[in-house]
């Protein structure tokens, strides 16, 4: 292994290196108030959230969300503390999902894989931050193999079809419903749901939701539900790539590989055959909206229904991101380049003051700035037997996280048109934080365009905010102990991750349904012997392109040297070929006492360095305040993906 020592002394002390010290010390400092606040500290439900038995668990993903972050946040250099406490909350929320009847062999079970993602993702970033962890690794097996068949109780794959066979699926098998209705009811109206509408528009004297207050439309509507969802393979089921791609990682077997391109090829090309939308219900026979008159729309978390391309196209996300991290084929990324290019055509400059938007508050800081009567340009997220319909931005997420797998020069271009087409600044960090620790991709892709040079301050400042914000809340928060609304948990979690892996890391913060990591570098502590920068060491990605990777680290620590390990990918898949950087060759720090300015420092010459690597992990040493920054010129995408891939597995 290569490496390399920092020469060039700090002249002056740079902003978003402290601040970036101060978030992970804020992280650690904000884990005891939330777990003191919401969990039982000590007994035999100690962990577990405060929460009557009696109320039930009815929306299990939404107690492992809260700690999603915790784990991305120590593999930055975060305290070990922040892992130990992840890892015994999910152990806890666990026991509590199995005691609960909401979870069964540790996993759920009749659910859709838009929440069920949501849960997975803990696991997912503690397998990355320590896959020798206890269990973990039988686990992974063990998750995975309910999508590949492995347990008798839980088939929910045909090979046959290339299909899963629900949009319900988990541990006890996927849920194929082909009994008769037997009553019930949809009444949406006075509910968080009442804004995503009608799930269909063709049943007889329903035209709004509002028609679903009266009973009779409600179970008119039930039935249809029940009817029409009863099986059937839905694109949300893509998310299921991410815990079979986790089990390649853990394990490094063929069988997870082939099930992930057999699965995700199979969706390529229904997309093919639909103008590249997925289809969002493929029958039994493998037939295309097999329970809804044919239609490609219509499914369960599908087009129409709640959230249409929103959710849809995480997964698609997901799918394609993993295949091509798995085969290093970069063909598999047109599975979500191909849907976005669809729904970006469809847009239009449009005043969202006039539009219904069924997560309007998703948009608003962005959306607020326009000026009364300026239009903005819109896309529609959702499609019924009326057409599009629920326009609203195009999320930043989408073309910014195609762009940073492929670095293409296309997808590149696909961001600036979509930049170029909205009304709002680009460059402007909005103060806010939702559940998903994201949506700040527009400022960070500036800045990586050298558009943005105060970005790295701006969104520390504003991520330290929301943090300590949400920690003032949590403390005049009256509602613990009381059958409080069930996302309370998410609100409380102050942990805040995605300026951090940004700037870090050179990536997008990971996608909240199922994404994993996918980031151009990552650091080891080489005394520590663990994942992250070590204790005083600030890193910034300054560029990305294809084949090159800038970063610039800093030692704030004026008396102690750091030494720490890059690694060419979060799961060592990239290698860097050569560093160049610069060295000093004039004499410094120059000798005590003088008089008449002789105290003043001499003046830093450099020359540039460039020396081989060809590796995947390159040593850095950083003398007491010295700084380096290195052009790593990087092939991307040439070795396995593992999570065994680190300096010291």
């Amino acid at each position: 292994m290569q490496r390399i020592k920092a020469n060039i002394p700090v002249d002056e002390l740079p902003s978003w290196a402290l601040w970036q010290r101060r978030m992970l010390e804020s992280a650690h400092q904000s884990v005891q108030p939330f777990l003191d606040h919401f969990t039982h500290r000590s007994g035999a439900s100690a962990g577990e959230f405060i929460w009557d038995d009696a109320w039930g668990g009815g929306s299990p993903d939404d107690y492992f969300e809260p700690f999603f972050n915790w784990p991305l946040v120590y593999l930055m250099g975060g305290s070990a503390d922040l892992l130990a406490q992840a890892e015994r909350q999910f152990e806890a929320v666990t026991r509590q999902l199995m005691r609960l009847g909401s979870y069964h062999k540790e996993y759920g079970f009749r659910e859709d894989q838009m929440h069920q993602s949501e849960a997975d993702v803990l696991f997912y970033h503690l397998c990355l931050a320590d896959p020798n962890a206890p269990g973990k690794l039988e686990r992974a097996r063990r998750f995975s193999g309910f999508y590949l068949n492995e347990d008798p109780e839980a088939i929910n794959y045909d090979p046959e079809h290339k299909i899963v066979f629900s949009g319900l699926t988990g541990s006890k098998g996927a849920i194929v419903d082909k009994s008769e209705w037997s009553g019930g009811a949809y009444s949406p109206v006075g509910t968080t749901m009442e804004p995503y509408g009608l799930p269909f528009f063709d049943l007889p004297g329903i035209a709004s939701v509002k028609d679903l207050a009266d009973p009779a439309n409600a179970q008119a509507m039930s039935k249809a539900m029940h009817d029409r969802w009863q099986a059937g393979d839905a694109p949300a089921n893509l998310a299921i790539t991410s815990m079979v791609t986790n089990a390649f990682l853990m394990t490094g077997e063929e069988k997870y590989r082939d099930w992930v391109v057999e699965y995700t090829t199979a969706w390529l090309e229904r997309g093919r055959q639909n103008s590249g939308l997925l289809p969002d219900q493929i029958g039994p026979s493998g037939k295309v909206g097999e329970f809804v008159d044919g239609k490609w729309y219509g499914g369960r978390y599908g087009w129409t229904f709640p959230h249409g391309f929103l959710t849809m196209h995480f997964a698609t996300l997901d799918a394609g991101a993993n295949a091509y991290l798995l085969t290093r084929d970069d063909s598999f990324l047109e599975l979500p380049r191909a849907q976005m290019d669809r729904i970006f055509e469809l847009g239009e400059m449009r005043d969202h003051r006039q539009e219904h938007m069924s997560v309007g508050d998703n948009w608003a800081s962005q959306l607020d700035e326009i000026p009364e009567g300026e239009k903005s340009f819109l896309v529609p997220y959702r499609y019924g037997d009326a057409g599009w319909f629920d326009w609203q931005p195009l999320t930043a997420l989408y073309p910014v996280y195609l762009w940073s797998l492929s670095m293409s020069d296309e997808d590149r271009q696909r961001v600036e048109r979509l930049r170029d087409a909205e009304a709002g600044d680009w460059n402007k960090v909005h103060p806010f934080r939702d559940k998903h620790d994201s949506a700040h991709e527009q400022p960070w892709f500036q800045f990586l365009a050298g558009e943005n040079p105060e970005y790295p301050e701006r969104i520390l400042h504003a991520s330290h905010q929301q943090l300590s914000r949400r920690l003032a809340q949590m403390r005049t928060d009256e509602y613990v102990g009381t059958q409080h609304h069930i996302h309370h948990w998410q609100w409380g979690n102050a942990v805040s991750s995605e300026a951090l892996i940004q700037l870090t890391l050179g990536a997008p913060q990971p996608i909240y349904n199922g994404g994993l990591l996918h980031a151009r570098v990552c650091y080891f502590d080489a005394v520590q012997k663990r994942p992250g920068l070590p204790e005083d060491v600030g890193a910034l990605v300054t560029e990305l392109t294809a084949d090159r990777t800038v970063l610039r680290l800093v030692n704030l620590n004026p008396v102690e040297d750091r030494e720490l390990i890059i690694q060419a990918g979060a799961f060592g898949e990239h290698r860097f070929e050569d560093a160049t950087f610069h060295s000093r060759t004039s004499e410094w720090p120059g000798e005590l006492g003088g008089y008449a300015g002789s105290d003043t420092a001499p003046p830093v010459t450099t020359e540039s360095r460039k020396v081989d690597v060809r590796h995947r992990h390159l040593t850095v040493h950083l003398p007491a305040a010295q700084e380096i920054t290195i052009d790593l010129t990087t092939r991307r995408y040439v070795n396995d993906p593992s999570h065994h891939s680190g300096p010291f597995s």
